[in-house]
């Protein structure tokens, strides 16, 4: 136990001095579970995910066809609000930038921001241009697994740091949504659920921006 205690903090000692270990923040060994409301189930049969809104045409994909996407694997730190910092986590999925770079998903030129919508009416919102970034990913796998249910199974929103890119905005991890089942495009932003009760609609974790 000790040894995991003397670990830990020379970890987030290296981190800290590398600079990536936000203000507020401490690095976690573990992966905490944080959600609202039950863990729903998973049907591959009627799953699907939407992509409406100012787009030049409405997209649904079922989970075949959705595994069929383009894919890539990015390596990155994640900050939950709670506190908790987790580095060097690999995740694999779907880029929103290759689905739009390969003309699958066609965005209008009013389109500006993204309203991620979840199962049981979850929603949380970014601009378009942070979700287009090297580190925002429609996640299926986690450090080579599939995603756990806990943790979004079978798809989720991911966004962290990629080390070393200073210029990529780095929300908290709220704003990639688990469970994710459509993607709205919006000429306006709009407020997801946490931003809709006091959580701050940037949320820079370099900033330290938690709460409105």
């Amino acid at each position: 136990m000790f040894g995991n205690i003397f670990r830990r903090r020379e970890d987030e000692e290296r981190v800290r001095e590398e600079g990536r270990l936000p203000p507020g923040q401490s690095l976690t060994q573990k992966f905490p579970v944080l959600h609202y409301g039950p863990v729903p189930r998973f049907n591959p049969a009627t799953w699907d995910l939407r992509v409406w809104g100012e787009v030049e045409e409405d997209v649904r994909w079922t989970w075949d066809e959705f595994m069929q996407l383009p894919r890539r694997k990015v390596m990155m730190d994640i900050h939950c609000v709670t506190r908790w910092s987790k580095f060097d986590t690999v995740w694999e999925g779907v880029s929103l930038r290759d689905l739009i770079d390969q003309k699958l998903i066609k965005p209008k030129p009013s389109a500006r921001f993204v309203l991620q919508h979840a199962e049981y009416g979850f929603t949380t919102n970014l601009p378009l241009e942070v979700m287009l970034a090297d580190n925002f990913l429609l996640a299926t796998h986690f450090n080579g697994e599939p995603l756990s249910p806990d943790h979004g199974y079978p798809l989720r929103g991911v966004i962290g740091y990629i080390p070393g890119r200073g210029d990529l905005a780095t929300p908290y991890f709220w704003k990639g949504a688990k469970w994710l089942r459509g993607l709205e495009f919006l000429t306006k932003d709009r407020l997801g659920f946490w931003e809709q009760a006091g959580y701050h609609n940037e949320a820079d974790v370099w900033k330290e921006q938690r709460f409105s």
